[in-house]
């Protein structure tokens, strides 16, 4: 007995060093290799990124065939990302590539939009707060109950008591029989959080894959079913809710297109590369002539510019990433949704 607690000791001690080591080596090594902040200059039209320099508080900003640029002209080849610095200066345009710009106007049609796919594997439960879309108050509350979808319609349940509010569900799952909801749903994506200008409830899935956009106004079920061609087979969606309420969200389908829903209800497609949102991150920084759209795989990130009006295809690029990952053990994988040892 005295041998095998001691085994069972040295066995514990090697494999939480085998977890731990290999966790702290990562947490203080600094990647300068892997590339920085990226986004396209309408002024230049070119990606400029941002490279560390000699001392890691000085950020300098580069374009992908090398050159250097100071922070002055960063500032002016880049006005949708630094208006603050611009107005402080002094310099701010009046017009970015013949159209006419204002503060307020930048404001709220630059945004960020980032999609892991960590967000996409993990496991989440399957309840939904549906805030009030037409509060008349400036600022949003969070209801007292959530919602789920079952094999047979919606329901809202008290979150205090527990209970089934049945009136409420009956209300919301008629409105959805009648727009033709086929029950369960393979999708469901808001977001519940009150840190945000307005609300638009929810986009979801149906069981064949048919997209509904549904929210809730003044205490009333609005659901609205998406025409979409037969031919595409959704497969995720992701409510947006920007500043500038031209998009309602993004969406995607199972040969890696990715389209915007946009206000009128209308899908048109980004003209990119395809995107695995189970296994690649996207990153989307937009402004009101242009978006950078970056779809980071395993090795590689696939940059490119797209139209802020028709969302077609500007120029793109790529950058090659070192894998400086470290071998070691894991627990949990942005791939998958399981817990388990690997390696």
């Amino acid at each position: 007995m005295k041998y095998f607690s001691k085994f069972f000791l040295y066995f514990i001690i090697l494999f939480i060093a085998i977890w731990i080591i290999p966790w702290c080596y990562a947490f203080i090594h600094t990647d300068r290799s892997y590339p920085g902040l990226t986004l396209y200059s309408p002024i230049s039209k070119n990606f400029l990124m941002v490279r560390v320099g000699e001392s890691d508080l000085y950020r300098m900003w580069m374009s992908m065939d090398g050159k250097i640029y100071t922070r002055e002209e960063s500032d002016s080849l880049l006005p949708f990302f630094f208006v603050r610095q611009l107005i402080s200066d002094g310099r701010f345009p009046d017009s970015v590539c013949g159209t006419p710009v204002n503060v307020q106007l930048v404001s709220s049609t630059n945004f960020t939009f980032y999609k892991s796919a960590y967000d996409i594997n993990q496991n989440s439960p399957a309840l939904y707060p549906l805030m009030e879309s037409q509060s008349k108050r400036v600022d949003l509350e969070m209801p007292s109950d959530v919602f789920r979808i079952t094999d047979s319609g919606i329901e809202f349940i008290e979150m205090e008591s527990k209970d089934i509010n049945t009136s409420k569900s009956d209300l919301f799952t008629s409105v959805l029989n009648k727009k033709g909801f086929k029950y369960p749903a393979t999708y469901v994506n808001g977001n519940p959080t009150t840190r945000k200008d307005y609300d638009e409830g929810y986009l979801m899935l149906d069981a064949d894959h048919k997209l509904f956009h549904m929210k809730q106004m003044v205490g009333r079920p609005y659901v609205r079913a998406v025409e979409t061609p037969d031919s595409l087979n959704l497969e995720l969606a992701f409510l947006t809710e920007f500043k500038s309420h031209k998009t309602l969200g993004f969406i995607c389908d199972d040969r890696g297109n990715l389209f915007v829903l946009d206000n009128d209800y209308q899908l048109k497609q980004v003209k990119i590369g395809p995107y695995d949102p189970h296994s690649d991150q996207l990153v989307i920084y937009g402004n009101l002539l242009d978006w950078t759209v970056i779809v980071r795989k395993d090795d590689k990130h696939y940059i490119y510019a797209v139209n802020a009006d028709d969302y077609s295809l500007i120029t793109k690029d790529s950058i090659d990433v070192e894998d400086n990952s470290v071998f070691g053990l894991h627990f949990t994988s942005p791939k998958d949704k399981y817990v388990y040892p690997r390696f």
